[in-house]
């Protein structure tokens, strides 16, 4: 299997690593000849884990996004999820025939209010079958120290995705499978929301304590949306131990790390940069001043919009979500906000 990696973030770095790590041969798509030819002569990205080495004798870097999908069997898309249809839209309808693509984003296409999976199917009649996900808990910083962390892989085919994972197996990186396309992706649209609400928190000086009833009232609202949309067995406990990989799920263990983990690290983690834009704003910066302030972007941002219009359409009671979008997108002050989410805690 050949990997090419469109994007060269922070977190296509950080895959880009484990996969050298590994000795596998990766082809990616940078979008600067300038910084290709920083990272060719320093061995590292110029602008993301800096500190970060690579072999480079393992990359194909190119400029032409057709060419590195060419040369690739497995296609890791991991560019924020508002430049994706700029970044793809220009290429051939049938580029992605016969290939596997893996879904890195954390994000949802913001316009269309699409997954990446609804997006490749109308605009490239890509199939399911052949979609995956990589998912968290796993910051992109402690990948690069080599501090443990697990990911977990998605999709149908569970024989496809067992190999995937394994080559991204490392002393640090333990990979982890499950079949939840659609849960997997959408829990990692909302716990973007909720941190964001965790660094408003933070920011209005609410405390610890307020912070987890915060949280563990944002995890059952994430809950509750999922049933709504038809994710099945949302169920704590239901881990079945397997293989190599032994926390295969054959059901959707809310639990596990994918869902309630990505949820905690996002919004506790000093790394996370939805907690960062959140505190921002509980500060008092506008969204336009947060978002210049940030070197990154702040998937939540868009998220909230996307997800309050889908949820308009399920209808699932989502009262602290709705929130974060009034205070993001209609000027509500965080202070007001924030009294209404407290009288809907429990």
């Amino acid at each position: 299997m050949k990997f090419g990696i469109i994007g060269s973030g922070s977190w296509g770095t950080a895959l880009a690593k484990i996969l050298t790590d590994n000795k596998k041969e990766i082809n990616w798509w940078i979008r600067s000849n300038s910084n290709i030819t920083s990272f060719k002569h320093r061995r590292h990205n110029p602008h993301y884990l800096s500190s970060t080495f690579f072999d480079t004798k393992l990359i194909d870097f190119s400029t032409n996004a057709e060419d590195v999908i060419a040369k690739s069997d497995i296609i890791i898309i991991v560019v924020p999820s508002g430049f994706v249809a700029n970044t793809l839209n220009n290429l051939s309808k049938d580029i992605f025939k016969g290939k596997k693509i893996i879904s890195a984003l954390k994000g949802i296409l913001p316009e269309r209010n699409v997954l990446l999976n609804e997006y490749l199917k109308v605009e490239f009649g890509f199939p399911l079958k052949d979609y995956f996900t990589v998912l968290g808990p796993c910051h992109a910083e402690e990948v690069a120290a080599e501090k443990l962390s697990y990911l977990t892989f998605t999709g149908i085919d569970q024989k496809t995705t067992k190999k995937i994972a394994a080559s991204f197996k490392t002393d640090y990186l333990m990979p982890v499978c499950n079949s939840d396309i659609f849960g997997v992706q959408y829990a990692a649209v909302l716990k973007n929301i909720y941190a964001i609400g965790a660094g408003i928190a933070h920011g209005l000086e609410y405390g610890d304590n307020f912070l987890s009833v915060l949280i563990a009232n944002s995890a059952d609202e994430m809950a509750g949306f999922l049933r709504k949309v038809g994710i099945e067995n949302v169920e704590v406990g239901s881990i079945e131990h397997h293989a190599i990989f032994k926390n295969k799920m054959p059901k959707t263990n809310y639990a596990a790390s994918v869902y309630l983990g990505d949820l905690l690290v996002t919004c506790y983690s000093l790394y996370s940069r939805n907690r960062t834009f959140g505190n921002m704003i509980g500060k008092g910066y506008s969204v336009q001043s947060a978002q210049l302030e940030m070197s990154m972007i702040a998937e939540g941002y868009n998220a909230s919009k996307c997800m309050f219009l889908i949820n308009s359409k399920v209808k699932a009671d989502m009262p602290i979500a709705e929130t974060i979008y009034r205070i993001l997108w209609n000027e509500l002050p965080a202070d007001e906000g924030f009294e209404q989410i407290e009288k809907e805690l429990v």
